[in-house]
């Protein structure tokens, strides 16, 4: 790889590029944060329910670290799934049970973000403060009308994969890993070990726990025994699923139960990215070095996603958070193959392509069912995704960037009850099952 320092955007008038518009106009457009803001730490059972909320409440009391009490509303998806979700333990734990009300409310309004909070802070009956909040999927926070925080720091000028393409051709980068570094620095490389860490950790400890998982819906854990059972010798495509599954399940048990995942780029579909990744490296001898490289690839598709769609069931539906996670995934396992640029997008694309309408119906508002099941089929589909990328990229007809609008498209078009408010769909029938027995 051949490359400037990438802090030097200057362009002499004798080096032309196919990016000199926007590098001269580039606080014109919208610019992608670090990866970092695609991967994040932190408890289950949702990034934008739990990891979200938890982060707006503490940005809340350390603006009124007098209060006496506290007030948080809830409205849209918030105020629909919030209790099974953990959004309402979240907060009290948080500002402290004892002086913390959570209401959920039924009130909307035009433009209303889907997972919208008022906080209010009181000095007895006096009002303190009050501060609206929106958790926009994958644990970040946005306050209308305030600019972002500087932990939000902009990283990359391209914000779509054709743009990206065309850097890399430009400057001979072969690889998406090489021009993640490029931007970030070599210090991404420690973040990304650190992540993998956490999601080998994630599927170690989801394998060797059983029981049922909290909420009610007596889930039984399904990790350790897919993990263990003995497939038929016949059938050799059933060990690599029985893996793959497994090491999905294991994960998002894990946040299920509330235990620490890494968002991928969510907490509902955090299973994704570590199965496919644990796999290949334990059936191909990928080193942790490698993965991680993997990892920054996933990355940039995720925060793509992002900034041109979204990764948030509230707002798009399912097809954000599993379509964006298979996607990353079957990105993620292209790079590790060694396959071109051209071969990683239409992976991602193909992997995008066929979640599209993918409803958001968790039962009980619980991300358990169809949740779970859903990351071991998305870690499947995104190896088959990415071995379509081997043999058909020349005959591609659909871009990541177009596919990106389109799953954005329909998740605006999709109808409320099928963005993670748990009103249709298989919560819908659920409930209407429960009540016939009851």
């Amino acid at each position: 790889m051949c490359a400037l320092p990438r802090n030097d955007m200057v362009l002499r008038q004798s080096e032309p590029s196919p990016l000199r518009g926007r590098l001269e106009n580039k606080l014109e457009v919208p610019i992608m944060k670090s990866i970092r803001e695609i991967y994040k730490i932190g408890k289950g059972p949702s990034s934008s329910h739990t990891m979200g909320p938890q982060k707006a409440a503490l940005l809340f009391r350390e603006r009124y670290p007098d209060a006496q009490n506290y007030q948080v509303t809830l409205y849209g998806s918030l105020c629909k799934t919030g209790v099974g979700h953990g959004t309402d333990r979240v907060l009290l734990d948080t500002l402290g049970e004892n002086r913390t009300k959570v209401l959920f409310s039924q009130e909307s309004w035009e433009g209303m973000h889907p997972n919208t909070m008022d906080f209010a802070a009181f000095s007895g009956e006096k009002i303190l403060g009050q501060l609206r909040i929106e958790s926009v999927g994958g644990g970040d926070i946005r306050i209308p009308g305030e600019t972002e925080p500087p932990e939000s720091e902009e990283v990359y000028i391209e914000h779509s994969f054709a743009e990206i393409a065309d850097f890399c051709k430009w400057r001979y980068i072969d690889t998406l890993s090489s021009y993640v570094e490029l931007n970030e620095g070599p210090e991404i490389w420690d973040f990304l070990a650190a992540v993998w860490q956490t999601m080998k950790q994630s599927i170690d400890e989801g394998l060797s726990r059983d029981g049922v998982l909290p909420g009610g819906l007596g889930v039984q854990r399904k990790a350790k025994y897919l993990y263990t059972q003995v497939p038929d010798d016949r059938i050799p495509a059933l060990r690599e699923f029985q893996q793959i599954a497994a090491f999905a399940y294991a994960v998002a048990e894990q946040n299920a139960d509330n235990g620490t995942v890494v968002t991928a780029p969510t907490c509902g579909a955090c299973g994704v990215v570590p199965a496919v990744l644990r796999y290949a490296q334990e059936n191909r001898g990928f080193s942790d070095e490698q993965i991680c490289r993997a990892l920054a690839t996933a990355g940039i598709i995720g925060n793509l996603t992002k900034t041109n769609a979204s990764i948030s069931g509230a707002e798009c539906g399912c097809q954000a958070e599993i379509g964006t996670a298979c996607s990353m995934a079957a990105a993620a396992l292209a790079e590790l193959f060694g396959q071109n640029l051209d071969q990683v997008e239409y992976a991602a694309e193909v992997a995008m392509e066929h979640h599209l309408g993918l409803t958001c119906d968790p039962i009980c508002g619980l991300v358990q069912i169809p949740c779970i099941e859903r990351n071991a089929v998305a870690a499947v589909r995104a190896m088959n995704a990415c071995n379509l990328s081997y043999f058909l990229t020349g005959s591609r007809n659909i871009s990541y960037d177009m596919v990106c609008r389109a799953m954005k498209e329909t998740g605006i078009h999709l109808d409320h009850r099928f963005r993670e408010t748990s009103e249709g769909g298989l919560a819908k029938i659920y409930q209407r099952r429960q009540a016939r027995r009851d």
